[in-house]
């Protein structure tokens, strides 16, 4: 049975069994969008009567989670292989202090829970068992007119959870959907506070939308209604106005990289902070996106991955003239298909002539990955193991017969100690 139809099935038994028990239980939230639009869900989430206390006695402790209890919210653990549902009980929610998290919660109906949700086509409400829709929130016309509205007062949602704002972008871009007007005026007077909401929060939301085949829509969306200026200010900066040139080609840039890593889409966007030129300048650039990616506490792998994307894709603009031994340097890098990729969405963003990218495409899809990256022919251990002593040298010895290697020069290890020792004896 396919992955999906493992879920959907856990999903749906785990609203039998709670009906079978004498709750209330109605699948969720964004599982119920995704399958009135006719999408697989991700995952599933249950709305019941049911307390937290209920869920745990009827499902035992063990296949269970009480990760957000005090909220009504348990988790249920699935076979292995199958995702976990979350069941929360229906609730309405205090204060939103903090900007994220109500102050309390009280157990109540489906139609008074519907409220305290987002955007109406997340408010819905559906029955697996018995195939039919709860409506309390007209999500269902939303859905079908393609709009992203709040759900009540637009001010109000958003100040309830200022993540919201940056959510009814994502929802607007990869449904393909509108915002409402008057949605996104809410979020025009409330961008500047989004940074109440955790780095981590907002960097999830990034990845999400870069990774996502509309992602050029999404930043254009971010830009229009004043969040690109809060979250990302160095990009909106060096683009001035979204509609100047510059700015077009970093949305063209983002438009034409086919299914990339969030690290390759974070460049691509990045790139506009570059400073073109001298090298100062493209180092003072680089610190600047590292800058960014530790703001927006990225993983240190993404940080790094990210930082070398946009640091060394120009350098492909020389590898026709390279050595032999340089290109194959260049091309063993372990984001070489990346660099290449973003090389190849910036030359067409500027217009600019492809060859250099399409001798890189053909030279890494025509040479064997061995003959690229050999295993060198010599090593630092071989080295002291034939009586030379480590030092400085060590460094300029391996990389000349590194170099000799690659250029294809020598070919036996026997080869590389000669050289080696002929390197010292010139010393």
């Amino acid at each position: 049975m396919p992955q999906q139809e493992k879920n959907r099935e856990f999903a749906v038994d785990v609203v039998r069994r709670l009906k079978e028990a004498g709750f209330t239980a109605l699948w969720a939230g964004g599982c119920v969008r995704d399958f009135l639009l006719g999408r697989t869900p991700k995952d599933y989430d249950v709305a019941s009567d049911a307390r937290p206390d209920d869920v745990r006695k009827l499902f035992g402790h063990r296949q269970t989670l009480s990760v957000g209890a005090s909220f009504g919210v348990i988790i249920v653990r699935a076979p292995r292989g199958v995702e976990d549902v979350e069941v929360a009980t229906f609730r309405t929610e205090g204060p939103y202090l903090d900007g994220r998290r109500p102050e309390h919660v009280a157990f109540t109906s489906p139609e008074e829970d519907a409220q305290r949700r987002d955007f109406t086509i997340n408010g819905l409400f559906y029955d697996p068992m018995d195939r039919k829709v709860f409506d309390f929130v007209d999500g269902e016309r939303d859905l079908g007119e393609g709009i992203v509205r709040a759900i009540g007062d637009p001010h109000d949602r958003m100040t309830e959870d200022k993540l919201r704002m940056l959510r009814a972008v994502r929802f607007s871009a990869t449904l393909e959907f509108e915002l409402d007007a008057n949605t996104a005026d809410a979020v025009r007077k409330m961008a500047a506070e989004m940074l109440v909401v955790s780095a981590e929060r907002i960097a999830q939301e990034l990845r999400r939308m870069l990774v996502d085949r509309h992602r050029m829509r999404a930043m254009q969306l971010t830009a229009d209604v004043g969040l690109l200026h809060v979250i990302l200010p160095e990009v909106a900066s060096s683009n001035e106005e979204t509609d100047s040139p510059q700015w077009m080609r970093t949305m063209h840039r983002l438009d034409r990289l086919e299914e990339p890593s969030f690290e390759l889409a974070m460049a691509a966007l990045l790139h506009a902070v570059r400073a073109e030129g001298h090298a100062t300048e493209l180092a003072a650039a680089t610190q600047v996106v590292h800058a960014i990616c530790r703001r927006l506490k990225l993983s240190n792998q993404e940080t790094d991955d990210i930082c070398r994307l946009f640091e060394y894709q120009q350098r492909l603009c020389d590898a026709p003239n390279l050595s032999t031994a340089a290109l194959k340097r260049l091309m063993a890098k372990r984001l070489i298909a990346d660099l290449i990729a973003l090389y190849r969405v910036d030359t067409l963003a500027k217009g600019a002539d492809l060859t250099a990218v399409v001798f890189c495409e053909e030279y890494l899809r025509n040479t064997p990955r061995e003959e690229i990256n050999p295993p060198p022919l010599l090593t630092g251990d071989i080295l002291i193991a034939h009586g030379f002593q480590p030092g400085p040298q060590f460094k300029t010895i391996l990389d000349t017969v590194r170099d000799a290697q690659l250029n294809g020069e020598i070919t036996m290890a026997d080869e590389a100690l000669r050289l080696a020792r002929k390197l010292t004896d010139d010393d």
